[in-house]
């Protein structure tokens, strides 16, 4: 592109709002179900059984984590160490 072509941006989308109208919509998103009415929020048995319900949807043959127990071991190290690691900047090889 030549310094004499200008660059066209869509007007459609949310990405293409102000960052002002982004937030504001985004904000009713979190306000449309009341804290009382959050089932998993309430119930964290609920919330169990439904991830339960969501990895046995998965064929066991397809489960990499119940297949390899060793990158198992890695993720659950990994997600360890950044949960406590405070907020660093992720690489472009994770």
């Amino acid at each position: 592109m030549t310094a004499t072509q200008e660059t066209k941006k869509s007007n459609r989308g949310f990405a293409s709002m102000d960052p002002e109208k982004q937030r504001a919509i985004a904000r009713k998103g979190g306000q449309n179900v009341p804290d009382e009415k959050r089932s998993f929020s309430q119930n964290p048995e609920l919330a169990a059984k439904a991830g339960r319900k969501g990895g046995q949807s998965v064929d066991p043959d397809k489960r990499s984590f119940s297949r390899d127990h060793t990158l198992a071991s890695e993720a659950g190290r990994k997600g360890g160490h950044a949960s406590h690691s405070g907020a660093k900047p992720r690489s472009a090889a994770e």
